[in-house]
């Protein structure tokens, strides 16, 4: 989802938002002053909702398709790797200037990376539009935490990050369906290329939107770009990517590649993120580690469901993705509601959001045990959806609360490196796990899954209370 922003503001950020931090201007986050930049914004997350909701759902048939069933999870971890690079970048970008350009060149490599996509003729092919695609999303995500900031007084935060999660709305409802129909009637590469002409579209009303979103004047000179830190985040992708890629390996290297890798990833992450993140210190820290946790359970979870319903139940790719409808509907319906009730603690929600993704889990395990009927699968799945829609908002309005002006653009990159990282490296380990299991036929590589998703939600349990610190406002440090 989103975030970024901080109670300071200065003369420049002024002549965007000059309403004070702690009342909301009339009509909030759709009033005259904001409601270009938030339906642009929106248009922006629902296109990106659209587009990966429809790449689960068509990914059985891609992968038959192009002949790439061995590329299957690096098709999805691949872009999360890759998207790391584009996040600092981002990140950094915006510390030294405005964030619209950045959003622009994201949005940019976006689109030709769902151009390469949608007329790839092999796997390897479809894999690189997608790490193209992955590069400009990572970059996106980063860019509008900051416009977010640079844009909304404090108070307004979390209901453009719940409007952020309303814009997933319709690609829940319809996406999957869409998708899956596009794939069974005039191709699946019309859901890559119909994608495009949107996203021109969105970009019509952005652009004259982002005119207002400029530089902050804090009267000092902009910092340099850091080569070291791109390089650190460049290491961190190869890493990741060898880490997928171990899963098509054979003999000991099938093993001992992915601990070097992992051991490589977590080294190279470490001045990516605050300190002590890795060890789940309180505060920021431990939020960055909740969303790596969180992240890795849901996506690495996810990209299994269609496939658990198309291979084991046969059901068509267009009813496989009435699961993921589910689950964007209920998320939607839980950011709502976290963002109407701010009484919903920040620690009661970090709980609420690991309990909804352990009984999700819980579903699907004992559904690839005992062979229950798929409808468990998708009601099962729309916990997973609440739990996510209850506690992702609350993560970026934390982050924003440990953020000054200084800061926004890295500790905005480090909660979504860490969304994709986490994501990846889970989806990686899942492959390792599906792959060894995939001897033993049948519905137990998914267990295997579900099995290793479901020790991930044990870890949310334990870093959720870490997250906050009631005073520490502002305090976060770079790198451990």
């Amino acid at each position: 989802m989103s975030q970024s922003g901080d109670a300071h503001h200065t003369d420049s950020e002024r002549a965007v938002d000059d309403a004070p931090a702690d009342l909301p201007p009339p009509g909030g986050v759709l009033s005259a002053r904001y409601f270009w930049v938030s339906i642009g914004m929106c248009a922006l997350i629902m296109l990106s909702a659209f587009e990966a909701l429809a790449v689960t759902t068509i990914m059985p048939t891609v992968s038959k398709e192009l002949d790439g069933a061995g590329l299957y999870a690096f098709a999805f971890a691949g872009p999360l790797a890759v998207s790391v690079v584009g996040m600092v970048l981002a990140g950094a970008w915006s510390d030294r200037g405005s964030p619209r350009n950045a959003l622009f060149a994201s949005v940019g490599l976006f689109v030709i990376g769902l151009l390469i996509a949608g007329t790839a003729q092999t796997m390897v092919v479809f894999v690189a539009g997608r790490l193209v695609h992955g590069l400009g999303g990572g970059a996106l995500t980063v860019a509008l935490y900051v416009i977010v900031a640079r844009v909304y007084p404090a108070v307004l935060h979390a209901r453009i990050f719940a409007g952020f999660a309303a814009a997933w709305v319709v690609p829940s409802l319809i996406g999957p369906l869409i998708a899956g129909l596009l794939a069974e009637s005039v191709g699946w590469r019309w859901v890559f290329l119909g994608v495009v002409a949107l996203v021109a579209l969105a970009m019509l009303m952005v652009v004259p939107a982002m005119r207002g979103v400029r530089a902050p004047d804090t009267g000092q000179q902009r910092p340099p770009w850091n080569i070291r830190r791109i390089g650190w985040a460049v290491l961190v992708a190869v890493a990741v990517l060898t880490l997928n890629l171990a899963a098509e390996a054979r003999g000991p290297v099938q093993w001992l590649a992915p601990v070097v890798a992992v051991a490589v990833a977590l080294f190279a992450l470490r001045p990516l993120l605050p300190a002590r993140a890795l060890t789940a210190g309180r505060g920021l820290p431990s939020v960055i580690l909740l969303r790596s946790l969180v992240a890795g359970t849901f996506f690495a979870s996810e990209v299994y469901v269609p496939y658990l319903l198309v291979s084991q139940y046969g059901l068509s790719a267009s009813l496989a993705g009435l699961a993921l409808t589910a689950a964007g509907l209920s998320w939607a319906a839980a950011s709502w509601v976290q963002g109407r009730f701010p009484a919903i603690g920040h620690t009661l929600a970090a709980r609420l959001g690991a309990l909804g993704l352990s009984v999700a889990v819980a579903s699907l395990l004992a559904t690839t045990i005992w062979g229950l009927p798929p409808v468990v699968v998708i009601v099962g799945w729309a916990f997973a959806g609440a739990g996510m829609g209850i506690l992702y908002p609350r993560l970026g309005v934390l982050t924003l609360e440990y953020s000054t002006i200084e800061n926004q653009g890295f500790n905005s990159s480090a909660l979504s490196i860490a969304d994709s990282i986490g994501s990846a490296i889970a989806l990686a380990a899942t492959a390792i796990v599906f792959a060894a299991l995939a001897p033993l036929g049948g519905a137990w590589p998914f267990a295997g899954v579900f099995a290793l998703t479901a020790l991930l939600c044990v870890a949310a349990f334990v870093t959720g209370p870490r997250i906050r610190v009631p005073g520490a406002t502002g305090r976060a440090t770079r790198g451990e």
